[in-house]
């Protein structure tokens, strides 16, 4: 097997400020740590278009009921997954609409499977299994930004006519080039030297988070800064879905609860049809023509 040079990445670099870090004491180590975790701040403001313009594609493939698929290796994979089974109960949406897929099967989010990133046809393989189609937005994720796993289904979802795009953290990284769009945040060296849990996971998790959330809020899944669309799976939820009705409407406890019931849960139509003064029926309709968005629906 041909050795890989690793060494011009910078997510692979040795960090000058950290030469001595077996030597600092648990206070030095979190402080330095902490001040490096700013770079991640800084690196992830630089490519703010890039992930906007992603916002835009997974956005659009969700109003046309498409998905969003994460794909990557090891813990890119796993914050993949991470972002995807966070989205249904936050945002009411089906568990298919957010897809993770890792290197290796869900066991690998638990433990390693040897060898699955550096297989391109894998890639492939588990993106035929989820029948991906042209409407779907694919994302590779990999902080090296060469996984081979990732490469495969970038390439593979680029034949179907999907958008794809490329998120790693070096520049002009092979994941990128790969992709129709390239997100790069550079974070520096790594504080334990080619730990990419650390800054570069830190790194994706930001613009995971910005992605998904933005994509939904464009979808009519939050009402002001509210999630309308939560779902209620055990009483905190339960008081939470209450709480989000008497926010955005100025009800009491009671009259939220009395909503949430007559809504079937549906904290969205229950706010609807306080704030419009009408029944569950005409509701759904106001809803249904402005797409979910509850701004438009109360006009």
């Amino acid at each position: 097997m041909a050795t890989i040079d690793l060494t011009k990445l910078v997510t692979e670099t040795r960090n000058p400020k950290t030469m001595n870090i077996d030597t600092m004491s648990p206070l030095e180590i979190v402080t330095i740590m902490n001040e490096e975790d700013n770079n991640v701040v800084a690196g992830v403001k630089e490519v703010l278009p890039q992930v906007a313009q992603c916002v835009e594609w997974c956005a659009e493939a969700l109003s046309k009921g498409a998905r969003i698929i994460y794909i990557g290796a090891g813990t890119s994979g796993r914050l993949g997954l991470l972002d995807a089974v966070e989205c249904p109960p936050t945002y009411g949406v089906s568990p298919e609409t957010v897809v993770g897929l890792i290197a290796g099967g869900e066991r690998a989010f638990i433990k390693a499977v040897e060898g699955a990133e550096d297989k391109a046809e894998l890639g492939v393989q588990d993106l035929k299994d989820i029948n991906c189609c042209a409407d779907d937005v694919v994302i590779g994720l990999a902080a090296s930004g060469r996984t081979p796993y990732v490469i495969g289904g970038l390439q593979y979802a680029n034949e179907l006519g999907c958008k794809t795009v490329g998120i790693a953290c070096n520049k002009g990284s092979k994941v990128g080039a790969a992709a129709q769009l390239a997100i790069e945040p550079v974070n520096g060296p790594e504080v334990v030297t080619g730990s990419t849990r650390l800054k570069s996971g830190t790194s994706q998790k930001m613009i995971l988070n910005m992605i998904s959330t933005a994509s939904m809020i464009r979808n009519g899944k939050v009402y002001q800064n509210l999630m309308i669309d939560v779902q209620q799976t055990n009483e905190k939820l339960v008081t939470r879905a209450e709480n989000i009705i008497m926010e955005a409407t100025g009800c009491s406890r009671e009259e939220a609860s009395k909503a949430r019931i007559a809504a079937n849960g549906r904290v969205k139509l229950a706010v609807t049809m306080i704030l419009t003064g009408t029944d569950i029926e005409t509701a759904e309709k106001k809803l249904e023509a402005a797409k979910g968005h509850v701004r438009e629906a109360i006009k």
